[in-house]
């Protein structure tokens, strides 16, 4: 897929990286470039780094890396040519019809999500039908009305082999696509032979923030396993990173979101006046999911069950959320295990008692604590102080002075032992972050040793191949330089070789090198090796001597790996000896 380069060019002038990547992750300036808790694995430390005269950013945690379009393509969970698209309707530009690229994939896109709209809308005629009577009355007697059911576009999948499918074919979709799209599976015994996948189930459309239908929960009416059946990941889903009812949260006009466990909580809340309630999508709260969440409001409401299942989850969620700049809070349950069955027994009113009273990330941490001790006897109370003096550790000083003096109030203790406990284990675990973050660094490796499997082997050479190629792509005019006294078949490491053609084919045609202009030649992962090559760059001079250095270091490791590459015993002297010539 290309674009043409005026196109690129512009695109990344208006598309400002730091702009961008500033509107999902919290970055700060450090000179000249900006840093920030990369929003693609959990860190505590910041490795995600944004280097706006490149226009490019690398994580020095997990080796991802790129330029605008990739920061979209990853964060959104989008291809290269919707990547574009998006930043294009961003900024304000129309896509270039000239363009010639394979729109293979988006065309299966779309049709997939065609296929799942007719699917909604047929699941959803199904409730006013004798085959879907059950499932009508199932949302009745959960108290739902007529104007929810058609708000949520709520429907019931019909006990039958092939319903969906014999709809969906007569409007012109195949076999293929059904499969596909998770609406349909093979038979085992005969491939030919496709089936429904949800039957006799009530049903629930996943719907992404753009209104497009991309995925389907499905739950039985009874006892049954498994009670909820959901879409598996496709083309246009991911279940990891999909949020329910965010499409109608965002119009809340609120700037805190409620997340729930399960759809029938957040229909419960919505239908009782609560429009700004989401719920994960069957998996346990993902880091996507939190980043993307964050992304729509400043504070998030834990609104998870009260059983012990619940608490853990709650407490998981807020070490996730700790990667974001949102504000965090759980709603402590009382009256029900769970905000619909709170709304039935006690009204609305009790709901919204339980909202203003939701406590943030440390109360919530203590409280959990203190319930698993008895605390009027000296060996529970010493327990709980000090589960209560880890949690503390981790406050500003300001925090810290507020919870203990309440705990030394509540407990009869002295207020300085607190606080000078927590000061110490505070400075411990400073240490032991670092430690441990450097660890998971060295055991992820080097994406470009991963890359490059010579690198190791003959390391002077390749890390002077990764040096000339950032000069080149930051410096371009030193092209004239390396022409003459240095060619890609010099080059010790084949993948750096690659890359060195490619950049410099373009610079022999006038043609920029960054990394957006390189996409068609690279895979994914290869752009984040570039990314971290062009890294090099910010600690050069850039200067005509670090190129000339350049060369001559790649020579003399060539003539290095030649010998390395001949049974020396048997060559002339001659010939040994040209070897060490330059």
């Amino acid at each position: 897929m290309r674009f043409d380069d005026a196109f690129l060019t512009e695109l990344r002038s208006r598309a400002d990286i730091e702009t961008i990547i500033s509107s999902y992750v919290n970055i700060k300036r450090a000179g000249r470039i900006s840093k920030g808790l990369c929003p693609f694995h959990g860190e505590k430390t910041p490795s995600f780094t944004v280097y706006p005269d490149t226009q490019s950013y690398f994580c020095f945690g997990c080796g991802n890396g790129g330029d605008v379009v990739t920061f979209i393509k990853n964060i959104e969970n989008l291809d290269y040519l919707d990547a574009v698209k998006f930043l294009a309707d961003r900024v304000g530009m129309d896509i270039p019809q000239e363009n010639t690229f394979d729109n293979t994939m988006n065309k299966r896109r779309l049709r997939m999500l065609e296929a799942n709209r007719e699917a909604a809308k047929f699941f959803h005629s199904c409730l006013s039908k004798p085959e879907g009577a059950v499932g009508y009355q199932y949302f009745k007697n959960r108290g739902l009305t007529d104007e929810t059911i058609r708000k949520f576009g709520l429907g019931f999948a019909p006990d039958a082999y092939d319903a969906l499918i014999s709809y969906l074919q007569d409007k012109g979709f195949t076999k293929d696509e059904l499969v596909a799209a998770n609406l349909a599976r093979r038979s085992q015994k005969n491939e030919a032979n496709i089936y429904d996948n949800f039957r006799n189930r009530i049903m629930f459309p996943i719907i992404d923030v753009k209104g497009s239908v991309i995925a389907f929960g499905g739950r039985v009416m009874d006892d049954s396993k498994p009670k909820y059946l959901n879409t598996s990941d496709t083309l246009v889903y991911k279940k990891s990173q999909g949020v329910f009812a965010l499409n109608l949260a965002k119009k809340s006009g609120k700037d805190s979101l409620i997340l729930c466990e399960g759809y029938m909580d957040v229909i419960a809340l919505h239908q009782a006046g609560f429009t700004n309630a989401v719920a994960g999508l069957g998996t346990a709260l993902t880091t996507e999911q939190a980043s993307l969440l964050s992304r729509y409001a400043s504070e998030i409401l834990l609104s998870y069950d009260a059983d012990e299942a619940g608490q853990k989850a709650a407490a998981r969620a807020l070490q996730i959320f700790k990667n974001t700049p949102a504000k965090i809070k759980v709603l402590r349950l009382s009256g029900g295990k769970d905000p619909d069955e709170i709304i039935k027994n006690y009204g609305v009113e009790k709901m919204k008692a339980i909202i203003t009273g939701a406590a943030n990330e440390v109360e919530f941490a203590l409280l959990r604590e203190r319930s698993k001790f008895d605390v009027t006897t000296d060996d529970g109370k010493r327990q709980y102080i000090r589960n209560a003096i880890d949690i503390l550790s981790t406050v500003g000083a300001v925090e810290l002075d507020i919870y203990a003096s309440r705990i030394a109030d509540e407990l009869s203790v002295t207020k300085s032992v607190i606080v000078d406990e927590a000061k110490r284990m505070a400075k411990k675990k400073v240490y032991s972050n670092h430690k441990k973050e450097f660890t998971q660094i060295q055991r992820q490796g080097d994406i470009l040793d991963k890359l490059n499997p010579q690198r190791q082997q003959y390391l002077a050479g390749a890390k002077a191949e990764e040096m000339l190629i950032a000069i080149l792509m930051s410096n371009p005019e030193h092209l004239n330089l390396v022409d003459g006294k240095l060619s890609a078949e010099d080059f010790v490491t084949d993948f750096n070789k690659r890359i060195f053609k490619a950049v410099t084919g373009r610079l022999r045609e006038g043609k920029s090198a960054e990394i957006s202009f390189l996409y068609g030649e690279l895979t994914d992962e290869e752009i984040s090796a570039v990314a971290k090559i062009q890294t090099i760059s910010h600690t050069l001079n850039n200067s005509s001597d670090e190129c000339t250095d350049c060369i001559k270091v790649i020579l003399n490791e060539k003539n290095k790996k030649s010998l390395k590459d001949v049974n020396v015993e048997n060559i002339s002297d001659e010939d040994f000896l040209k070897f060490f010539k330059n």
